[in-house]
């Protein structure tokens, strides 16, 4: 039977692309990192082109960055993707479920019809409703529906004036087409990155922030350390990403005062926090699950010819 050949849907040069495609390579012999603003969809032949390699030829894809920052245009790209997808290429994560949590709205509206506890949360379209909003909340962060590690999140709170308020608002929509606002928890200094492969529950990390920034993230110079959950906290997060259909992934967590609270679900998810919180490999978690569904799927396809062939 032969290695699959699986290529790598990322940002060439980036640690966590390049160290997916170097596990990969140790264990297939064959490495294919692919940057989406290269590829062309050739409908007349059927052919998805990167370079000189036609993506429908690969056994598998692993989206493990699809763009460096989110926008509607990420979305066209999975749709790219999906197309090789549905011709029988395999996806990790399928399309759909990347596509729904790309966009923040969505992931939200999933997470809540899974009853997974939230911040509280409303979306409108109306500055007045808005304001009324950040100023019954009290502290509030305007969230931007396509963005990762906090960027473009904006942070409102009681001290701010009405003028001040109502200016954010204004700058905010000149850019984003609807408002999404959620009320700031009480953390202590800390949220949680609890990460599954398949489905099943890998490890739990810290982003622990620094007393200069508001969030956590490592880009607000954030670090991260090992955490224990316990079992009722591990099962909050598998509850959050089983609303998804995910290969991998990464829970955000955050232990308040009133409990815990989910804050998304990553679409990718990073390795980083893995090996640095936990000290776990999950690249290669990852790359030998991808194997191991590749290869079952290849042995299906290989008897259902026999038995064909025999019939």
């Amino acid at each position: 039977m032969n290695k699959p050949k699986i290529g790598v849907i990322g940002i060439p040069g980036k640690w966590s692309t390049e160290v997916l495609a170097d596990r990969l390579e140790e264990r297939t012999g064959f490495r294919a990192v692919i940057d989406m603003n290269q590829v062309e969809l050739r409908l007349d032949t059927n052919q998805l082109m990167y370079q000189d390699l036609d993506l429908m030829t690969l056994d598998g894809l692993i989206i493990k960055k699809i763009s460096e920052v989110y926008s509607p245009a990420t979305e066209d790209r999975i749709h790219l993707l999906s197309y090789a997808e549905r011709a029988g290429v395999k996806l990790f994560s399928p399309t759909a479920s990347v596509g729904n949590l790309v966009n923040r709205l969505s992931g939200t509206l999933a997470l809540q019809q899974g009853n997974i506890p939230m911040p509280k949360t409303r979306i409108t379209e109306n500055p007045e409703q808005a304001f009324a909003t950040v100023r019954e909340f009290g502290s509030a962060i305007l969230k931007p529906l396509y963005s990762t590690k906090a960027r473009g999140m904006i942070m409102l709170t009681k001290d701010d004036s009405d003028e001040f308020v109502r200016n954010a608002l204004e700058e905010y929509l000149q850019i984003q087409s609807i408002y999404y606002i959620q009320q700031t928890v009480k953390l202590d200094g800390r949220d949680l990155g609890m990460v599954f492969v398949g489905g099943e529950y890998l490890c739990t990390y810290a982003r622990v922030g620094n007393k200069d920034s508001w969030n956590t993230t490592i880009n607000s110079g954030g670090k991260y350390e090992m955490f224990e959950p316990d079992a009722e906290l591990i099962e909050l997060g598998r509850r959050a990403q089983s609303c998804y259909d995910l290969s991998f992934t990464t829970v955000d967590i955050a232990l308040t005062d009133q409990g815990p609270v989910v804050f998304e679900v990553s679409a990718f998810g990073g390795f980083k926090g893995a090996l640095e919180g936990c000290d776990i490999d999950a690249a290669s978690v990852y790359a030998d699950y991808v194997l191991q569904i590749c290869v079952s799927q290849e042995g299906v396809a290989q008897e259902c010819t026999l038995k064909e062939a025999r019939s």
